[in-house]
C-alpha cells in the first residue's frame, strides 16, 4: 500500500507562486506514473501534470508555461506553481498510478487558494 502526503498548499496573491511537494512512503518513481490533480469546488477533478516513470511530462492547457512537475528521483514529487491566477484555487491531489498494472493512490488534498 503506497502511502502519499502533500504539503506546501496555502494562500497566496494573484501572480503569486507555491511549490507543491508529494512524498511517498516509498520509492516508487520506477514503476510509478506520478501526477498532481486539482478539485475546485463544485467542479470535477481534473488532471493538472503528470510525469511518466520514463520522465516525460504532460500539462494541462490552462496551466502549461506556469506550473513544472519534477521529482527528487526518490521519493517526493513536486508541483512549482508560477504566476497563480485565482482560476487556481482548488484542492490539489497527488496521484501515483502503476505504469502495469494501473492500481492508483491518491493523497488527502492541500488546498491552494489565490487570492488579494
Amino acid at each position: 500500500q503506497v502511502q502519499l502526503v502533500e504539503s506546501g498548499g496555502g494562500l497566496v496573491q494573484p501572480g503569486g507562486s507555491l511549490r507543491l511537494s508529494c512524498e511517498a512512503s516509498e520509492n516508487i518513481f520506477s514503476i510509478y506514473h506520478m501526477g498532481w490533480y486539482r478539485q475546485a469546488p463544485g467542479k470535477q477533478r481534473e488532471l493538472v501534470a503528470v510525469i511518466h516513470k520514463w520522465g516525460t511530462t504532460n500539462y494541462a492547457d490552462s496551466v502549461k508555461g506556469r506550473f513544472t512537475i519534477s521529482t527528487d528521483n526518490r521519493n517526493t514529487v513536486f508541483l512549482q506553481m508560477n504566476s497563480l491566477k485565482p482560476e487556481d484555487t482548488a484542492v490539489y491531489h497527488c496521484n501515483a498510478q502503476h505504469a502495469i498494472t494501473a492500481n492508483t493512490y491518491w493523497g488527502q488534498g492541500t488546498q491552494v487558494t489565490v487570492s488579494s
